[in-house]
């Protein structure tokens, strides 16, 4: 029988983490772009090996929360983190540990999940800060576990799994995830935490995230990608519609689906940015996202893309659901 193991894959924002679950799929199911919080849904990715099978959770990055939006991705990722097989914490080693990576250590060291993958990822940089991050862990388990008896009480025993506070260390993986073969240490350590069971999906299915956020999730970083930090959180993406029988488009062969598109931008100054000069910029959003989603439904994807100015769109909870931050979502 083949080994079986659903991951959440937790960390604080712009780690690795859906680089790393790429890498991990073999093919891309999460957005990657420098800027933090890009992940704003939990994305999950199917591994398909000769050992068994992985279902990673890709969840938003854990950072310092700001309004409506900041507090519901945190609160996605800590919910990703329960009710998993393993827990998967990635951390940039390339940086020194940060608050967010001593709180996941020291939920780990609270909580102590059977199973846990440490991932100290970027590790062809220099300077490399496994050392420091060692050393969190160890003061974190110090702290975190469980005072021991009052004076006069006879100690519990260790052989009560309930008491005993010497559940299994995480297991240390190094990893590159931006290089091929580079997260082969994490797929196998997951699959050596892994146990046999029945398969959970189709050997042909690398995620079942929703098509719209799929769709959302491709402009978005294409915009990130042009825009930089420029735009980044005060961007969102609402696909409207997803019409897949529109009537027949001279010189277009083969299926295809026209998809509406609404860009909520919070203030008209940022409606120009979004265009750009000539339209350049959403022209170029487009097309990149037509390319990326036609290779990832194999259809001819044309998009039809209308700014909209919504302030305070990050507080309107009808539009929070539409973009699929509300509800069980993993």
């Amino acid at each position: 029988m083949a080994k079986v193991a659903t991951v959440g894959v937790v960390g604080r924002t712009n780690a690795g983490k859906s680089t790393l679950v790429n890498s991990l799929v073999g093919e891309k199911v999460s957005i990657v772009s420098p800027v933090e919080q890009t992940t704003r849904n939990t994305v999950r990715g199917i591994v398909a090996d000769p050992r068994g099978q992985l279902v990673l959770l890709d969840t938003p990055g854990l950072h310092k929360a700001v309004g409506t939006l900041g507090t519901l991705l945190n609160r996605m990722a800590r919910r990703s983190a329960a009710g998993v097989d393993i827990l998967c914490v990635v951390f940039d080693a390339a940086e020194e540990p940060q608050l967010e990576d001593v709180g996941w250590m020291q939920r780990v060291a609270k909580e102590r999940p059977e199973k846990v993958v440490f991932v100290l990822n970027k590790a062809d940089r220099a300077p490399f800060f496994e050392t420091m991050f060692r050393d969190a862990w160890k003061e974190a388990s110090e702290t975190g576990r469980s005072p021991g008896p009052e004076k006069g009480n006879n100690p519990p025993s260790n052989s009560d799994p309930e008491l005993s506070s010497d559940k299994a260390d995480p297991l240390w993986v190094k990893s590159i995830s931006t290089t091929q073969g580079g997260a082969k240490p994490v797929l196998d350590a997951l699959f050596d935490l892994a146990e046999e069971g029945e398969m959970l999906f189709d050997e042909d299915i690398v995620t079942d995230y929703p098509r719209k956020l799929a769709i959302a999730d491709s402009i978005r970083e294409k915009y990130l990608a042009k825009l930089h930090q420029e735009l980044p959180h005060e961007l969102g993406v609402v696909v409207k519609s997803i019409d897949e029988t529109p009537p027949a488009k001279r010189g277009t062969k083969g299926p295809r689906w026209e998809v509406r598109v609404d860009i909520l931008v919070n203030r008209p100054s940022q409606k120009p940015i979004v265009i750009g000069r000539g339209a350049e910029t959403i022209k170029y959003v487009r097309k990149c996202s037509e390319r990326e989603l036609g290779d990832m439904f194999g259809v001819k994807v044309d998009l039809e893309l209308w700014v909209r100015v919504e302030p305070n769109w990050m507080k309107n909870g009808r539009l929070l659901s539409e973009m699929g931050y509300l509800g069980d979502l993993v």
